[in-house]
């Protein structure tokens, strides 16, 4: 019987002592977790600042220059001879670019900054204006275009409508050489409950081997003479979601479209 007892203590204290540095081991994990985090925030907000710093710093020289080659090219006109203009020509559409990657930059780090405001949200009728406002500015293009009625969620109204902005601009950017072209913004939900929505095309699409660039910054999986942009369209949209709780992920297949997806957690 005591040996019996003594062989249960022994064990009783054997698992303390396990339980003990088990414990031991959580918080010095958590420490270097919370350690980690702090870092990267600060980290985050550098690179936040220093995005908002570039694109006010740059603005006004970036001015100058457009203006000049466009005073340079009226000027000019019939005095410079075709490579001259074509040069001028480069500087200006140059210059643009530049302009929407500050653009960019700028969002980017107001998203990463803007106070969230969590409000109910009809995704649906945001979609429906985000496309009548593309429609306006390509008038010739036949689109089909389907939405899902009531799609409605509690979050923060203006980042959601940059992300379904960038989303939406991108299915119909892609979709551009399609002669029937297709774009469809829906949700479905999954058997826990949660709501997974989205926005789908049957555009240029891409190889899947590279979609772990997608959401990378300046990261572009097409080249610029094929369809423009400055590559941090997506990283926005990323950051958004995040903010929100969920995540963002998507498939795709060259020339065969592809599907964005994307949680917003109630």
């Amino acid at each position: 019987m005591l040996k019996a007892l003594a062989n249960t203590t022994s064990v009783a204290m054997e698992n303390v002592r396990v339980y003990s540095e088990l414990e031991q081991r959580v918080k010095e994990r958590t420490a270097q977790l919370e350690r980690a985090n702090a870092r990267l925030e600060e980290a985050n907000r550098e690179l936040e600042s220093f995005g908002h710093a570039v694109s006010h710093d740059l603005a006004a020289p970036l001015r100058s220059i457009r203006g000049f080659a466009q005073m340079a090219l009226k000027e000019g006109e019939t005095t410079l001879n075709e490579r001259g203009r074509q040069y001028l020509a480069i500087v200006q559409s140059s210059a643009r670019q530049m302009r929407e990657v500050m653009d960019d930059l700028l969002r980017l780090s107001q998203v990463a900054r803007a106070e969230f405001k969590k409000e109910q949200v009809d995704l649906s009728r945001l979609a429906q204006e985000i496309i009548k406002q593309l429609s306006a500015h390509s008038p010739d293009r036949i689109v089909d275009v389907q939405i899902t009625e009531g799609m409605e969620v509690e979050a923060d109204s203006g980042l959601l409508r940059i992300a379904l902005e960038n989303l939406l601009s991108n299915a119909w950017k892609y979709t551009a050489k399609r002669a029937s072209a297709r774009i469809e913004f829906g949700k479905m939900t999954q058997p826990d409950g949660l709501q997974v929505y989205c926005v789908r095309d049957n555009g240029a699409g891409f190889d899947m081997k590279q979609a772990g660039h997608l959401f990378q910054p300046f990261k572009r999986l097409h080249r610029q003479d094929e369809f423009p942009g400055t590559g941090i369209g997506l990283t926005t949209v990323q950051r958004i979601i995040q903010r929100h709780g969920g995540w963002v992920w998507a498939e795709a297949q060259v020339e065969n479209g592809a599907a964005f997806y994307f949680t917003l957690p109630q």
